[in-house]
This record gives structure tokens, C-alpha cells and sequence, in this order.
């Protein structure tokens, strides 16, 4: 399971406040990533501190049906999404940029931070992406996931005609 934060993961980490709204921009290849990742069988899941109907709309959009809202503290999140699926927490990836994320990325059983990420995330973490948040960086770890599962030929097979 891949578990993402979305605002400096999913999105670059501006937030965009209208009078009733509030916007958000996704990136295209982190969504097409998360399509391949479920595609083969990985199962990606959200926990965020905020409440947006933006999020609401991708995660919909992108299949994502595990999707935490206003979680002021993300490990009981993290810990009620292994029990749901029956996971262990070394099962999970979690991809964080702040401190917030730090108690979630240090349970799972890989901690990935955004290269630009908060100092203390990125020194923690397992793996620190070549992508920032918002700009790819989703997309870098779903596609190392697939190709170290050997699963990447089988999605290529897709585009390539094979």
C-alpha cells in the first residue's frame, strides 16, 4: 500500500483560498502514477489535514477510496487503514514533506520525503525523491514500485502494443 499526503506531495503545497472554495493544482503524471500503482494491484490510499472538497474530486477521480480528511494526527489514520486492508505497517509506504508526516513515515515500513520537503522529513526519511511535491514525485515512487516488483513490462505492454 502506498499511503500520500497531499498538500507538498500530491500538490506543490500552495493552497489557493477562494470566498467559498478552496483550489488545489494535481499533477498529471503523479495521477497517472497512481492509476498504474492500483492498475497492478497497489493498493493507494490518502490521509490529510485538511478538509477539501478538491481532494474529495481527485481521489474520486483517480480511484482512491481510502481517504482520511482533517487528520489532525496521521497514525491513528495509518493504524485504521492497515486494520481495515489487514496490513502491517512494514506493508506500507507513506510519502510526506512536513512534520506532521514524521510519526506516520517513521511506523510505515519505508518513510519516502519530497526533495523539498522539510529539513527534519528529508533527514528522516528512507528515501528523499528526485521530484518535488506536486511536480512528480508521486509518479517517481509508483513507477521504482512496479519496476521493483517486476511489474513494469506488463504496464509498458499497455502503450507499447505488446
Amino acid at each position: 500500500m502506498v499511503v500520500l499526503d497531499v498538500d507538498g506531495v500530491m500538490t506543490a503545497g500552495e493552497i489557493v483560498l477562494g470566498a467559498t472554495d478552496e483550489y488545489k493544482a494535481f499533477n498529471a503524471l503523479d495521477g497517472h502514477g497512481i492509476r498504474l500503482l492500483a492498475r497492478h494491484g497497489v493498493r493507494v490510499a490518502v490521509i490529510t489535514g485538511r478538509l477539501s472538497k478538491a481532494v474529495r474530486r481527485r481521489a474520486a477521480e483517480l480511484g482512491i477510496e481510502d481517504l482520511f480528511e482533517e487528520a489532525k494526527e496521521k497514525a491513528p489514520c495509518f493504524r485504521a487503514l492497515l486494520a481495515r486492508h489487514g496490513l502491517t505497517p512494514k506493508e506500507a509506504l507513506y510519502i510526506g514533506d512536513d512534520l506532521p508526516d514524521l510519526p506516520v513515515m517513521r511506523m510505515a515500513g519505508v518513510g519516502v520525503a519530497v526533495c523539498d520537503g522539510h529539513e527534519e522529513v528529508v533527514a528522516r526519511a528512507d528515501y528523499v525523491t528526485a521530484k518535488p511535491g506536486g511536480k512528480g514525485a508521486v509518479r517517481e515512487v509508483g513507477d521504482m514500485i512496479l519496476k521493483a516488483q517486476g511489474k513494469w513490462q506488463e504496464a509498458m505492454k499497455r502503450y507499447l502494443g505488446e
